[in-house]
């Protein structure tokens, strides 16, 4: 079968990264957690107390840190290490949550990540997800998908997932969480997210974990047969 390069994105909670998991263990295929990407950066500002309106302190900041996943394991949990720690539970936080949608929405901070975001897909056989990798990353996807779901169904799988994290996250708090960032996310300057004209929309509202991945399995491996 040909290799393509998979776009998967969608609103906060959709099921995005767990789905991208999934089918890239089915392919075979790397699997890129672009969120947690910023969510990294985003643990790094706070860390350094960094002014998130001056562009130039973030700059400087961009310019030292280092982002790298364990792609030998990428299939399992895609482990994301900010300067060489494994940072994989600490980008979850609330606090993180908090602040990482005005952290991505930066200029500076999305140009460095849209660059290593498009090399690591250079050779095709990855499968991406986020809020703008069909419609600004990788525009020329073979296969694109648009993923939402209920809030409510959404802020409860936030919650599920914080749990199982040894984390704490009131329903109420995490609707909200969403809700802003679905809004912040959808009116930004930089890259909003918005759904690609030729993606094709998957509502996961009532769909298992297994046929959501079994939806889109098929949908990659027809275009893995006939993209040339």
């Amino acid at each position: 079968m040909n290799k393509i390069n998979i776009a998967i994105d969608g609103y906060s909670a959709c099921g995005k990264s767990s789905t991208a998991r999934e089918l890239a263990q089915r392919l075979g295929y790397i699997y890129l957690d672009t969120g947690a990407m910023y969510r990294a950066i985003t643990l790094e500002v706070l860390r350094k107390k960094a002014d998130i309106h001056d562009e130039d302190v973030i700059e400087s900041l961009l310019a030292l840190v280092d982002i790298t996943f364990n792609f030998s394991e990428a299939s399992d949990h895609c482990a994301i290490f900010l300067n060489g720690e494994n940072v994989e539970n600490e980008i979850r936080s609330m606090e993180v949550s908090e602040n990482v949608s005005r952290v991505s929405a930066l200029k500076v901070v999305r140009d460095k990540m849209t660059r290593i975001q498009r090399d690591i897909a250079r050779d095709k056989g990855v499968v991406m997800d986020g809020r703008d990798i069909g419609s600004t990353v990788l525009p020329d996807a073979e296969l694109k998908i648009f993923m939402v779901a209920d809030v409510l169904v959404r802020a409860k799988r936030r919650q599920l997932e914080l749990v199982e994290r040894g984390l704490a996250g009131s329903l109420e708090g995490i609707i909200d969480n969403i809700k802003q960032r679905d809004d912040f996310d959808s009116n930004r300057e930089e890259s909003p997210l918005r759904q690609a004209d030729d993606a094709i929309v998957i509502d996961t509202t009532a769909l298992t974990f297994e046929e959501q991945v079994k939806k889109i399995e098929l949908l990659a491996r027809s275009k893995m047969l006939i993209t040339p």
